[in-house]
């Protein structure tokens, strides 16, 4: 395809994604299934074009005068296809498949070179959720909103139950693996530029064999903080796709129990083929239609894990169409869901052990807030300062969080190089 041709597309399928509501993942799958003429190096190129749009819509939209597809879509091109004004001006020049030529008002847009002003970063999340993270943010806020609208690295977690770093990163040499800053069992592999393609890791055989699983930096070091040990009592609650389940059964070394519940079927699905994949033995599922699977179990687990159903605010690098989708009520939702989740797990937790509260996200109605009242009603937890904890299981200085607390960690793209991630370590005292 041609560059008009990718541009065309990427329209059309912005322009399914905004009339339908779809997720853009789907609108893609679904335009790449209907063109068969469109070989791997389009479809990703088409692919950057709305992801990249789609981050930064609210900016592109300032610039260009209008958010319509095809303003979000020349506005993004530059970036996404490392094309400059002239190059894009020729390639929209009105032929088969290609977009009609640009009007003098898209010219003059396309020709600004000024950085984006503060207002135009800022513009690049929903207008109601700048006030929520202004007080946990302060004076980064536009450089972590600018973070959080460019494209993510991809990160893997070696699995140490089958194999060394030193070992996945020769066997993966080819795609230029880095080690990651923080986690002792990550790889990194660096955002592409322009029209480039991110590396599928998941198509290599090391993947197959269970060497390592696709792994955000902050979500492995997440996992680190839970601290669990071989032989302890483990409960994942909100286990998913068992991402965090794996990390933890690499940590206790196989021994022990860990029991992953999770009560969405379909979020829960993917961790059988994960764990049978990775030689995790110590790990039982328990189904999500067995509401009463961990009843009669109070007070008997060294670690409970709570990986909160949240907004994903801290993701969405990884999917930018989902903060133009959250809406207040939304909110709302995840953070009644979060109360519900901390009322089960409290009791679960022995004398001296531990619960650790996860989110994805940067709001600190999910976050801070909620170990707030959490604390006001449960006494007998307090909040162990998470450097404490980092120094146990993590090498080197534990960083600061982006929040300024000593006690919980914020994890934050501009300040760790990391997804979103929040961490609070409760231990229960009696």
């Amino acid at each position: 395809m041609k560059a008009g041709a990718r541009l065309a597309a990427a329209v059309a399928v912005l322009t399914e994604i905004s009339a339908r509501h779809r997720p853009a993942a789907l609108a893609l799958a679904d335009w790449g299934k209907a063109s068969r003429f469109a070989g791997s190096g389009d479809r990703a190129a088409v692919g950057n074009l709305v992801y990249d749009a789609l981050r930064r819509r609210g900016s592109i939209a300032a610039r260009m005068g209008a958010g319509t597809p095809r303003t979000l879509v020349l506005g993004a091109a530059g970036r996404a296809l490392g094309l400059d004004a002239a190059e894009i001006a020729a390639a929209a020049d009105g032929s088969k498949h290609a977009l009609t030529p640009l009007t003098d008002t898209e010219s003059a847009a396309l020709a600004r070179t000024e950085p984006l002003s503060d207002a135009e970063l800022l513009a690049d999340v929903p207008t109601w959720v700048v006030p929520l993270l202004r007080p946990v943010l302060g004076e980064h806020l536009s450089a972590e909103i600018a973070a959080l609208s460019e494209r993510a690295p991809v990160d893997i977690r070696v699995n140490t139950l089958k194999a060394t770093r030193k070992q996945v990163v020769a066997d993966l040499e080819k795609l230029a693996p880095v080690e990651t800053r923080y986690s002792p069992v990550g790889l990194r592999f660096d955002a592409p530029e322009g029209a480039g393609r991110t590396p599928n890791v998941e198509a290599e055989p090391a993947h197959g064999k269970g060497w390592f699983e696709v792994q955000d930096q902050g979500s492995q070091i997440a996992a680190l903080l839970v601290d669990a040990r071989p032989g302890q009592d483990v409960v994942d609650l909100c286990a998913g796709a068992g991402g965090k389940t794996l990390a933890l059964a690499a940590a206790m070394k196989g021994e022990g129990r860990i029991l992953a519940h999770d009560n969405d079927k379909t979020r829960l699905r993917p961790i059988f083929e994960r764990l049978a994949r990775s030689g995790a033995k110590n790990v039982e599922v328990l189904a999500a239609s067995n509401a009463d699977a961990l009843s009669g179990m109070d007070r008997r687990f060294d670690r409970v894990v709570i990986d909160a159903p949240c907004t994903g605010s801290g993701t969405w690098r990884r999917r930018p169409d989902a903060k133009w989708r959250l809406k207040p009520r939304n909110l709302e939702q995840r953070r009644k869901e979060q109360r519900e989740a901390l009322a089960q797990a409290a009791p679960l937790v022995k004398p001296g052990g531990r619960l650790v509260y996860i989110t994805c996200s940067l709001l600190p109605a999910e976050n801070s807030e909620q170990m707030a009242l959490f604390l006001a009603a449960n006494p007998d937890f307090s909040l162990m300062p998470y450097s404490d904890v980092w120094r146990e299981v993590l090498p080197g200085t534990p960083p600061a969080s982006a929040d300024g607390r000593a006690d919980t960690l914020l994890l934050t793209p501009a300040r760790h190089g990391t997804d979103g991630f929040f961490v609070a370590i409760l231990a229960r005292n009696a």
